[in-house]
């Protein structure tokens, strides 16, 4: 596997884009860590809640809105990933600021973009 990505938002709902990126990623062989609102499965990834800590994160993609993501900036900074992938909808030059002063890179991409273009990890 290697290395692990946190989806944070994760969402139950099969039409959500966080939904999707879970899929296409298993699909993919990646290794997949999900938080979200409610507990559940997707694609044989558990969706935990709250802010649990996680070991060697390297990358966390966001489906939260920017007002959301506040509660979430000491979490993920805490996990010290390599990069923060901001989706459509959720670019937050606060927190890219933030990130980048944390020595995060913050990439404003799209997952489902990247994951099929073969361009997630390069």
């Amino acid at each position: 596997m290697g290395k692990k990505t946190l989806v944070l938002g994760a969402s139950l709902k099969p039409d959500r884009y966080s939904n999707f990126a879970i899929r296409r990623l298993v699909e993919k062989n990646h290794d997949i860590v999900a938080v979200g609102l409610r507990e559940g499965e997707v694609g044989g990834v558990k969706i935990e809640i709250g802010k649990p800590y996680f070991k060697e994160v390297d990358t966390v993609t966001l489906y939260l809105n920017p007002k959301r993501q506040i509660a979430y900036y000491d979490y993920i900074i805490s996990l010290k990933p390599k990069r923060v992938i901001f989706n459509p909808g959720t670019e937050n030059m606060e927190f890219v600021q933030l990130l980048e002063k944390n020595s995060i890179e913050a990439e404003v991409a799209c997952t489902l973009v990247l994951l099929s273009t073969n361009q997630y990890y390069t």
